[in-house]
């Protein structure tokens, strides 16, 4: 019994994490469509799509508001020739209000659960963006943004190295 209570008394004292969508809305949007600018290209189309994907986060002017964003660049290219035919560009944004998330946890929270949250409002506007530009239906396979995050966290480590490695070699 005093078991249960101190498992009970230890759920207390952690505050619970809360988070809400206040707002979620398009802020830069953009299509390119190459085929109708220049025409299509000779020869067999052969599509091939690749994915950019980014991320920002920032601390808005109210307490435990943040404004996260997700930039997504779709790029439609024809194997053959590498005629681009349709670029899509696509920065999605999600005001987020949250609490009871530890400071050491609340960046690697905003830019891997926000954008998770926000994705599937991303893939269905490109996916009606670039079928209304001509194109079939783009269907975005999810993104695994757990690996995106540790990747920017690998990329800025080795930049830091790299910057720390001049000054190390002047000081000698």
């Amino acid at each position: 019994m005093a078991e249960e209570d101190t498992q009970a008394n230890g759920a207390a004292a952690q505050p619970q994490m809360r988070m809400n969508i206040l707002a979620q809305y398009i802020r830069d949007l953009s299509f390119e469509n190459g085929v109708a600018q220049k025409g299509a290209p000779q020869g067999e189309l052969a599509p091939e799509v690749s994915v950019q994907v980014s991320m920002d986060a920032r601390k808005r002017g109210f307490e435990n508001q943040y404004e996260v964003i997700t930039k997504f660049r779709v790029t439609s290219k024809n194997k053959g020739d590498g005629t681009t035919l349709f670029i899509a560009e696509l920065d999605y944004a999600g005001v987020f209000n949250i609490e009871g998330v530890p400071q050491e946890q609340l960046h690697p929270f905003l830019m891997i659960e926000c954008p998770r949250l926000l994705f599937p409002y991303v893939r269905r506007i490109i996916s009606d963006l670039v079928r209304d530009g001509g194109f079939p239906p783009f269907n975005m396979d999810p993104v695994d943004f757990v690996a995106l995050y540790r990747q920017e966290l690998a990329r800025r480590a080795q930049q830091g190295q790299a910057e720390q490695a001049p000054a190390d070699q002047k000081l000698s």
